[in-house]
């Protein structure tokens, strides 16, 4: 195997999972850096949406006794095993839009808005709209738990995280912020965000691997294996931080990390200073 190429695979999977779980998208960076990088073919493609499995493993890790807990009391008779599978009837719920969705606009969104330059936009919008959000309290009721929330809630959120099929808006900052602006509190979201995240990104790997199969083979596993190796570890850290942050810090720094990126692309793209691929 290509050491430039296992190089460029361990650097995306840090960027893969540095990003996916902040408010500033892991698929907006994953093309800048795929553009920078020289990696960015049909093959790069598949990767990029295989290596978020990594990400994910590392939010079960996370939240495994809640998982745990969940999954053993599902079948059981009791207040428990009701809140149960209202928890996981909700997270389906939520899921079935993106899935509906993706599966009818899916390949018409990746052919014509996967660019640096569609990229960079939504970064600054959603930054402005983050800044919004966080500078008055827009909610009218606050639920503060995921186990409190309803199926109409959970919809809504599904159809919320549903925006983030145009790169650069953020899956996780789409479901958060708009938990947020309808009626979670900002640990609620973000949990929610989290747990969503299981079946949505996990559904979009295996569809991926199993829709482009023909374009890999058993040599491409070392490059695959490094990618989820470190989006698995620098997810892990960066989990961990963020449930830490948002207990004390609102999301206005990302607000203006998005707003900042998003015009130096801009700035570099039409200056010509960078010549970002296609």
């Amino acid at each position: 195997m290509d050491t430039a190429l296992l190089l460029k695979a361990a650097l995306m999977g840090i960027v893969e999972g540095l990003t996916e779980f902040l408010p500033i998208s892991s698929t907006g960076h994953l093309i800048l850096a795929g553009a920078l990088l020289g990696f960015d073919d049909d093959k790069a493609k598949v990767f990029d949406i295989a290596i978020q499995t990594g990400a994910i493993l590392a939010v079960i890790m996370v939240y495994w006794q809640k998982i745990k807990d969940t999954v053993v009391t599902l079948p059981v008779n009791t207040p428990a095993g009701q809140a149960s599978r209202g928890f996981a009837l909700n997270v389906l719920i939520a899921f079935v839009p993106a899935v509906v969705l993706g599966l009818l606009f899916g390949k018409y969104i990746k052919a014509h808005l996967f660019t640096p330059v569609v990229v960079a936009t939504t970064f600054i919008v959603g930054g402005l709209i983050i800044l919004w959000v966080e500078k008055g309290d827009k909610r009218f009721e606050v639920t503060s738990t995921v186990e409190s929330m309803t199926p109409l809630l959970a919809l809504k959120i599904g159809l919320v995280q549903c925006l983030a099929m145009i790169p650069g808006t953020s899956r996780s900052g789409a479901t958060i912020i708009g938990g947020m602006l309808l009626g979670l509190s900002r640990k609620a979201a973000t949990d929610f965000s989290f747990y969503l995240a299981i079946p949505t990104l996990v559904g979009a790997g295996v569809y991926s691997l199993y829709k482009e199969r023909a374009l890999l083979s058993m040599a491409d596993a070392p490059m695959f294996a490094v990618g989820l190796l470190l989006s698995f570890l620098s997810a892990w850290v960066c989990v961990r931080w963020l449930l830490k942050y948002i207990a004390t810090h609102s999301f206005v720094v990302f607000a203006w990390y998005r707003i900042a990126f998003g015009g130096i692309v801009l700035l570099t793209a039409y200056s010509g200073l960078v010549k970002w691929a296609a």
